[in-house]
């Protein structure tokens, strides 16, 4: 019950506080604006502190943002999110290089640092916005996503089915400025020392070998 614990702590103390300091930043981001040199992917695997954490580990990856996407809301504010009600998930905008690191990767990387046959629930995390989910921009991306999915089934790597939402990107909210770079910033907070450190040293046990060659 720990992250349940320190993430309610938060939203309950810390986030009014930030938000008097004038720190919400619910900028819309237009999926169509990309530079075409790089590629963009937007991973949803429970509480977007996590997700941030893990793929900014990831050599080839140039920019990690928080974010939302997939609600009927405009412009939602994380407590709207938090709420449940707004149908939005919490992800991360993955801007990466395609010569320096593939798709494929990127996938394997989202599909092993979290449980992706837990509907709706990640760990304590549980909720409609901790959904696991990938937004795409291109019909490239979703031939691929949907390629590994449908294997990681066939492996039968997990004892159950993964349920991971797949959908074509429609609108990402830029989180509030105090949720970026979060664990960077709070390494000594509850939910960075037992949630978001044990997923990061998962991440390294598992990858470290790979994205050092």
């Amino acid at each position: 019950m720990k992250s349940r614990f320190f993430r309610w702590v938060y939203l309950l103390i810390f986030i009014p506080f930030y938000n008097c300091l004038g720190h919400s930043n619910n900028e819309l981001i237009s999926t169509n604006m990309k530079n075409e040199n790089l590629e963009t992917i937007y991973f949803g695997a429970g509480c977007f502190w996590c997700v941030e954490a893990i793929f900014q580990q990831v050599k080839g990856v140039i920019e990690v943002i928080p974010g939302y996407c997939g609600g009927d809301s405009k412009n939602p504010t994380y407590n709207e999110v938090c709420s449940g009600k707004t149908g939005h998930v919490e992800v991360a905008k993955v801007v990466y290089d395609p010569d320096a690191v593939n798709l494929s990767h990127l996938l394997d990387v989202f599909w092993k640092t979290h449980d992706p046959t837990t509907l709706n629930r990640q760990g304590n995390d549980v909720g409609t916005q901790y959904r696991s989910a990938i937004f795409y921009n291109e019909l490239s991306q979703k031939s691929k996503i949907l390629k590994f999915k449908e294997e990681l089934n066939l492996k039968k790597i997990w004892d159950k089915p993964v349920v991971t939402e797949i959908e074509k990107i429609d609108v990402f909210y830029v989180a509030e400025n105090y949720h970026h770079n979060y664990f960077n910033n709070n390494k000594s907070q509850g939910y960075c020392q037992f949630v978001i450190q044990p997923k990061i040293d998962k991440y390294k046990n598992i990858f470290e070998v790979k994205d050092a060659n």
